[in-house]
């Protein structure tokens, strides 16, 4: 049977690993490497690995302490797939099938796609054909609206009209192999998944759904779980402030009774 999977997320923002807060607010946390090692260590499933810079300037203004001070995302890539031991889906800047390729060669084992399939739909069709459904995922970023849930694109500031369950189905017909779906109103909140916006998504797809957006306890993650029919459960801030965060996490998750590996720690 297959196993349900916890999924650190790790936002990247001109350098720095960020917590982010409603798409608008970030506060830097430290080194884009560091923190995926000590993620690895504790036995992650996966990561997710995000850049959410709005121009191309990287730079963590530290060259002491040995810190490799990268000038652009594919060299951070390659030094993350280096101390990574789990596969990593890497995210932010995708615009052509030579960005895809680049990501992959870099270290990536799948590739998140989320404004350019809304902007040319026929984009995700091509993208499945050339590198298989399997490195395809789909992040649908989503906020309750008067209208009720709409997808937005541009990092949350462009109102589609689509819904999330809409969307969805079109990035499955078109061979998505894997969806995240993302509450941009509980983002950083820490008051849980919005189980309402999860379950509209899985509910109208049969490939695999990554809830993403609220996470402040490991319950909220074994609410999902039985609450919905995600196949995996992600989060960031989180696992930034707890030492061993990914281990308690799956152990919460283990002692539930919820089909997840059995919690251990990489020894190095």
């Amino acid at each position: 049977m297959k196993k349900n999977r916890l999924i650190p997320i790790v936002l990247l923002r001109n350098g720095w690993i960020v917590q982010s807060k409603s798409f608008s607010e970030y506060q830097n946390l430290g080194n884009p490497v560091t923190s995926v090692k000590r993620l690895s260590e504790w036995a992650s499933d996966e990561i997710i690995y995000i850049d959410i810079s709005k121009d191309d300037k990287y730079d963590l203004r530290r060259d002491d302490q040995g810190y490799k001070n990268r000038d652009n995302f594919l060299d951070i890539i390659r030094d993350v797939s280096d101390v990574a031991f789990m596969p990593i889906t890497v995210g932010g800047k995708i615009r052509s099938l030579k960005d895809i390729e680049q990501r992959l060669m870099s270290g990536a084992d799948k590739v998140c796609i989320n404004t350019i399939a809304l902007d040319d739909p026929a984009f995700v069709e091509l993208a499945a054909r050339e590198f298989g459904s399997q490195c395809i995922v789909i992040s649908i970023d989503a906020k309750l609206t008067d209208d009720g849930y709409r997808v937005y694109s541009n990092g949350g500031s462009t109102n589609t009209s689509l819904t999330p369950s809409q969307h969805a189905m079109i990035v499955q017909n078109s061979g998505a192999g894997e969806i995240l779906i993302n509450s941009i109103d509980r983002d950083g909140r820490g008051n849980g998944y919005d189980l309402s916006l999860v379950s509209q998504v899985t509910d109208s797809v049969s490939i695999p759904v990554i809830a993403c957006g609220g996470v402040g306890d490991w319950e909220h993650f074994s609410e999902a779980f039985n609450q919905t029919s995600v196949d995996a459960v992600a989060a960031a801030n989180i696992f930034h402030y707890r030492d061993q965060s990914v281990f308690l996490a799956k152990k919460h998750l283990f002692d539930s009774g919820l089909n997840v590996r059995r919690p251990d720690l990489i020894k190095i």
